[in-house]
């Protein structure tokens, strides 16, 4: 029995080293490639270090136009999403009807859909509406494609409030409105930071939506424009890509590390509903 033990333990650990190295290979090429002046497809480590890959990016054409296209349609379809989603979730959490689980199901089959699937129908609508080639228009269609599955989290995060807080609020004298903004919202931060993350995640990598509809090259976010490295007939700048993957992934690091704590802290709710 002790060596059967020992042979899954070692069956595992080696299964998760070989998922591990699959993982970290690509990023230690982006890393290594960045500072590699002879940079490939190879794996390995630069004669000499330069950081001539990262000038040749860090231009206003090249970086610094795109990842402020970036910045704008995923901050403000994020911030549209979470908005939203904790005024969907809240009457969900809070208030018992026959018609809540069917919502949630169908919230649930919608996050099932492929974008692909209805990129035409979308597109042919922002022609009719002149949204067309805008950004106000792609960031409606970000906040709309991560709505459901941001309305679920948002909705199992507030199940986790007391509702006795509310009532003591509504005691004296706030609205449902001014409880969801003073009172829940505050105690579930940790799941108001989970939906921020992923939604600005799930934007900040999106090459579809954009690609198709905005038209304007000045008005391409990042995703979109890091296409242009790739050239004709396959010839590839690698290590300027690399450079400028390390660029583009650097606002998600960033937003990572500031909600890490109010991630990780849990719900301050200990205590709240005593006395």
């Amino acid at each position: 029995m002790p060596s059967r033990r020992m042979n899954r333990r070692l069956a595992a650990d080696t299964g998760l080293l070989v998922l591990a190295t699959a993982f970290v290979l690509p990023l230690v090429w982006v890393v290594l490639s960045a500072l590699d002046p002879r940079a490939d497809l190879r794996v390995r480590v630069p004669d000499g270090l330069t950081f001539g890959n990262f000038d040749a990016v860090l231009t206003e054409d090249v970086t610094f136009r795109p990842l402020l296209n970036s910045l704008l349609l995923c901050g403000g379809g994020t911030a549209l999403t979470v908005v939203c989603a904790a005024l969907a979730a809240y009457p969900l959490s809070r208030f018992r009807s026959r018609f809540n689980r069917p919502f949630l199901l169908t919230i649930l089959f919608a996050t099932c859909l492929p974008i692909t699937a209805i990129m035409v129908p979308v597109y042919a609508l922002f022609v009719r509406v002149n949204l067309i080639d805008t950004m106000q228009g792609t960031i409606f269609f970000f906040a709309a494609s991560q709505l459901p599955f941001a309305v679920w989290l948002m909705k199992n995060f507030m199940d986790g409030v007391p509702r006795e807080l509310e009532e003591a609020a509504w005691t004296d004298g706030a609205s449902a409105l001014q409880s969801l903004v003073r009172i829940v919202l505050p105690l579930m931060g940790p799941g108001v930071a989970v939906v921020t993350v992923f939604s600005f995640v799930m934007m900040w990598g999106n090459f579809f939506v954009p690609f198709m509809l905005l038209l304007t090259p000045d008005q391409m976010p990042a995703s979109v424009s890091i296409n242009d490295f790739f050239g004709n007939r396959g010839t590839v700048v690698y290590g300027q890509l690399a450079a400028f993957s390390v660029i583009y992934s650097t606002p998600v690091i960033l937003l990572y590390v500031v909600v890490a704590r109010r991630v990780g802290g849990g719900f301050a709710l200990g205590g709240a509903v005593k006395g």
